[in-house]
Formats: structure tokens, sequence, C-alpha cells
């Protein structure tokens, strides 16, 4: 390698050495129809088993999670984290995850750490019966600094053209089934951080939690397709909310028609108890929480009165935990 450029802060034998790891990786996150593994300059799959699809995509990224989870050094939730803003994504047009991709941006490259990341992001794909199919890492010393990493992902699904959910299919009437998130998720972090600081709270202390505040906060995003995708296909799911950045106020409008609103009952589900913490701390007011933090319920669904029951118990038996939380209804906004 160029000692001018190992000098200007990019070691390409670094590189190589993560290639050789990342392609033990990947291995363990695969389908049948990848036709070639982790290397190559664009990752093979050949698209079978549809009659008529669609294919959705998605890109997303943990945000500043990552400097809680640095400052932590615990980076093992991360992976999950990326892997599920995007397959949590697709499957609110009614599609599971069929390939992800993974970029990861550092300032200086330690082979194992990046490692360590990408085996999360693996562990995750496979959960979602989804192949990790390549990514990049790149090492860019003037761009950020030693010890900094960012983490965003690209990741595609397919659903047959007629089980597509589009925005705006959820009726006046229609149900509305709640997931519980694992707590905060990964949005928000920029106020979370702001209150942990300037609060003077303690990542390490309980705060009369089960576990260290800096623990529970790094909980990784819920992965919720395995629970749901067999809802999907026993039919009457008009639409799905994937509680994101923008809070329950600025998510759920998403899967409605214009001049319809939600009605939520706050008594139905918990908050979570580290984000109860944050919000007292922080002096956070209703309204500003409900336009930030997911509150407590990861993921919505509008369905259709007729199929409630058989919705609860395909999610339930599925390993989920669904309540029912509200329904559409006439007037715009969520009313909560």
């Amino acid at each position: 390698m160029s000692d001018a450029y190992r000098a200007s802060g990019v070691d390409l034998d670094a590189k190589e050495r993560l290639v050789g790891l990342l392609k033990e990786v990947g291995a363990k996150a695969t389908r049948p129809e990848v036709m070639d593994g982790i290397g190559g300059f664009g990752g093979l799959f050949r698209l079978q088993g549809y009659r008529d699809p669609v294919l959705v995509a998605g890109a997303d990224g943990v945000g500043t999670k990552l400097l809680l989870a640095q400052e932590l050094r615990a980076m093992d939730g991360v992976g999950q984290d990326v892997v599920a803003m995007v397959a949590n994504d697709v499957l609110c047009q009614g599609a599971a995850l069929l390939f992800f991709l993974d970029y990861v941006g550092v300032g200086k490259l330690v082979p194992q750490e990046v490692a360590q990341v990408v085996a999360g992001v693996a562990r995750a794909c496979s959960a979602v019966g989804a192949a990790l199919l390549g990514g990049e890492t790149a090492e860019l010393p003037d761009l950020f600094p030693q010890g900094a990493l960012d983490l965003v992902g690209f990741g595609v699904g397919a659903v047959e053209r007629d089980a597509v959910l589009r925005g705006g299919d959820a009726k006046v009437g229609d149900v509305l089934i709640g997931l519980p998130s694992d707590g905060v998720h990964s949005n928000g972090f920029s106020l979370v951080r702001r209150i942990v600081r300037e609060a003077g709270l303690s990542l390490e202390a309980l705060h009369g939690l089960d576990v260290p505040l800096g623990e529970a906060l790094l909980r990784p995003t819920h992965l919720y397709g395995p629970e749901v995708l067999g809802a999907l296909a026993a039919g009457g799911v008009h639409g799905i909310s994937h509680i994101t950045g923008g809070g329950i106020v600025g998510n759920l409008p998403r899967m409605l028609p214009g001049g319809v609103g939600a009605r939520l009952d706050r008594k139905t589900w918990d908050l979570p108890p580290e984000l109860a913490l944050l919000l007292t701390a922080g002096r956070i007011g209703d309204e500003e929480a409900l336009s930030v933090f997911n509150m407590g319920l990861g993921l919505v669904l509008a369905v259709d009165p007729s199929a409630v029951d058989r919705t609860l118990t395909a999610i339930a038996g599925a390993g989920g935990r669904p309540r029912v939380v509200g329904e559409v209804a006439l007037g715009a906004g969520v009313q909560c």
C-alpha cells in the first residue's frame, strides 16, 4: 500500500482485512435467490416466487443514537436498529424485506469494530428472512473525527401487486391495533441526549429502571415483520404506520386519507419507563412528546372491524403483543 495514502489517514490494508471478516458475517444472512456473495461491485439477487411483484425500497440510518452507543462502547444493537428502520418501513406497504445493504463511514477504520456492527446487521437480516447482499465501508479521516462512525442502510422488499398497502387506504371505522415498542427505538436522540446532559442523569445509574439508563436507551428497534406478515396474509389490514421520526402525530396520518384522523386511547398501552423518566426530567410537554417519540407504540395497524380478532390472534401467535388502541375517525389529525 502507498505510504502517502496511509499518511493521509486511509489504510487499505485494514480495508482488505475487513472485507474478509464481512464475507464470513454475510454468509450467515442469505437467501436462495442470492447469486453471489459479498465482495463484488454489486449484489446479485434473482427475484422469484411472485405472480405480479411490486418492489418496495427503503433507506434510513440510526442517527445520533450512535453517539450514545459509542460513548457507552455498546455497538451490538445498532446493526439491528438500521435494519429495523428499513424493514419496518417497507412492511408498511405490505412488503417483506428481501435484501439489505449497509454503509459504514468511519474516521479511522478498525476492522474488528466495524465487523461487530455488521454482525448485528446480519443477525437482524436473518431474523426478518432477508439477505445481507452487500455494502460499503469508507474511511474518511477528513469528514469524521477518529472514533466516529455513521451507519445507514438500504433495503428492498416485495409484495404482490394486489396486496400493496397504500397511504390513504384506511377507512373510517377501522380499528387501530398497536404493537408496543422496545423503548425509544432510534428517533429523538438529539433531544434524549440533551435531556440526559442538562438534567444530570447518569447513564450508568438505574434511576428506578430494571437496567441502567444507558442500556435501556440502547435497546434496539423492534423487528415487526415476523409478527405482522401472517396477519397481512390473512387479509383485512388496510394500513400500517411505523412510528419513527415525527412521533405518533407525525406518522399515523401517513396511512390515512385526507379529512380522516385517528382517535387513540392512551390508557390502552404503556409508556416505557425510561421515556417517562426523560419526559419528566426534561419537562417535555405532552404535545411535543407526541410529535417526537413513539410513546411506547412502535407500529400501528388500521384493520377492518371484521378482521380484528383474526389479526390479533395471528400477531399474538407469532410472538407479538398486540392490543386495540383506538379507531379511525372523521376529522383530520390525531386525538390522543
